[in-house]
This record gives structure tokens, C-alpha cells and sequence, in this order.
């Protein structure tokens, strides 16, 4: 899996989900989100997650409805730079909400200064190039996840 690469000076609008809260996580709520995400996507994504809540601002975003968590999206977690971990409930999927946590941190990593955000290890390279104009780092698999622990 290759790391594509994202300019963060070309980016389209932020995008709002009908019922949906997308927004920055806050401090009180690391427990809840990471074990959540250690239940739903396991525990290499938690450990990322528990990452972005040692920076401030906070580098987690959450989606939510009805005080229930419906996805998470992480930035500057493994490396400076590098947007992820992203992921959906399999029950929230394919309403926007995925699309909505990408552009919102890529928006934050912006308003951070960087120029240019890394999407770490792609699977499913088809649903960022929907969102943003993305570019395939050559050379790049298994790139900075070469040698994880299992």
C-alpha cells in the first residue's frame, strides 16, 4: 500500500453531513474515543489515535449523532505530516461522513502550516480520489510502516 500525497493549498470546501456533529475531539473524551476505536478497528489504530490527543490543539476528529460515535479521523499521529488513521462504523458508511473527517483535518493541517499532508499506507485509494486531488508517492510502500510490530 502506497502513500499518496495531498496539497493542502488546493483543497475543496469542508462538507456538512445532515445530522451529524464533525468536530475537533476534546480532552475529556480520549477514553471513550480510543477505546471505541480499539473495539471497532483495533489496537495499532487506538495507539495512533491515543497519539493525536497528546498534541495541543488536539489532533482527533470525531463524527457524532445522537451522543453516539459514528467515525474518528487523525492527523500528525505517526509522523508529522501524515493524516490517519481514518475510520467509519460499518453502519455509518457511505453517508458522507468519511469525506466530511478527511477534509475537516486536512483543513486543520492547513491552518497548522503545512503545505502538503501524506495519507500513510492507503487501502482504499478510490475514496480520497473522490474528495481531493491526490498523487501516489512513488517508492513509498511499505514506506514508514515497514517493520511494525505485529
Amino acid at each position: 500500500m502506497a502513500d499518496l500525497l495531498v496539497k493542502l493549498y488546493e483543497l475543496p470546501p469542508e462538507r456538512i453531513v445532515a445530522g451529524i456533529d464533525i468536530r475537533r475531539a476534546l480532552a475529556p473524551e480520549k477514553h471513550a474515543v480510543v477505546s471505541w476505536i480499539d473495539a471497532t478497528f483495533g489496537a495499532r489504530w487506538a495507539s495512533e489515535a491515543d497519539v493525536s490527543f497528546s498534541g495541543h490543539p488536539i489532533r482527533c476528529h470525531i463524527a457524532t449523532a445522537g451522543g453516539e460515535l459514528w467515525g474518528f479521523a487523525c492527523w500528525d499521529a505517526t509522523a508529522r505530516g501524515f493524516f490517519g488513521p481514518e475510520g467509519v462504523a460499518e453502519t455509518s458508511r457511505r453517508k458522507g461522513v468519511g469525506a466530511a473527517l478527511l477534509l475537516q483535518c486536512l483543513h486543520a493541517m492547513r491552518a497548522e502550516g503545512y503545505a502538503y499532508a501524506v495519507i500513510g499506507g492507503v487501502g482504499p485509494k478510490a475514496f480520497y480520489e473522490k474528495i481531493v486531488p491526490v498523487m501516489e508517492i512513488p517508492g513509498s510502500s511499505p514506506g514508514i510502516y515497514h517493520g511494525l510490530l505485529r
